[in-house]
């Protein structure tokens, strides 16, 4: 997201750029409405959440030749070390709205956890995933399946002290995308000690983690 311009002109003007060999698209670099404000329902490192009224998107997409393998590591890999290489550069980019998980992450929040990821360390939970409270009480991610298929679920009453909860949940999440996803039972050490399951849904859509 940049700040809106006071002079508005219609024409789109598009731009592909090469990141690892792989050609992404920019929409929206000259000012105007080139692309639809996304939905935002979560911040990080964000005072407040970002309006069509003061900002403009810039839209940044994996090529037209990449767009079946948008969710593959790789393309989705490239595409992050793009946006995080446009925010160090750029002052006028604000902030970056990743899509899968409704969230809009500060721009310093941003570069520095992805570029820990991309130098080998820990995946950026907090931005490329949020997490929600269930209805049942869980704490579930938003956006993990984007990157696994599934999403987690801490299942109460494990979810019910929040912080300790997210916390378990940002250490799976890293966990699960080393491994690509979860199709059988494990058991696994909580940072406390104590013992718990982590389990597959029946529809495979969900890892839900509970104490053994």
């Amino acid at each position: 997201l940049k700040t809106r311009p006071e002079v508005v002109q219609a024409e789109t003007v598009w731009l592909e750029l090469l990141c690892a060999g792989l050609g992404m698209d920019i929409i929206g670099v000259a000012p105007g409405d080139c692309s639809d404000f996304p939905d935002i329902e979560y911040k990080f490192d964000v005072d407040q959440l970002p309006t069509a009224s003061s900002q403009v998107p810039v839209r940044l997409a994996p090529g037209q030749q990449l767009v079946s393998g948008e969710n593959s590591m790789p393309v989705a890999k490239a595409l992050i070390a793009l946006a995080r290489d446009l925010v160090h550069h750029f002052e006028d980019l604000e902030a970056v709205v990743w899509p899968p998980s409704q969230s809009v992450i500060g721009r310093r929040f941003f570069e520095s956890t992805t570029t820990a990821w991309l130098e080998g360390g820990a995946f950026p939970a907090l931005g490329l995933t949020a997490f929600k409270e269930s209805m049942d009480g869980a704490l579930q991610t938003i956006g993990l399946d984007f990157w696994i298929g599934q999403e987690l679920r801490v299942e109460s009453p494990l979810s019910l002290d929040k912080v300790s909860a997210t916390r378990l949940g940002i250490r799976l999440v890293n966990q699960l995308i080393l491994i690509g996803g979860l199709e059988t039972a494990e058991r696994i050490m909580a940072p406390d000690g104590s013992r718990l399951i982590m389990r597959p849904s029946r529809n495979q859509k969900f890892v839900r983690v509970w104490h053994e």
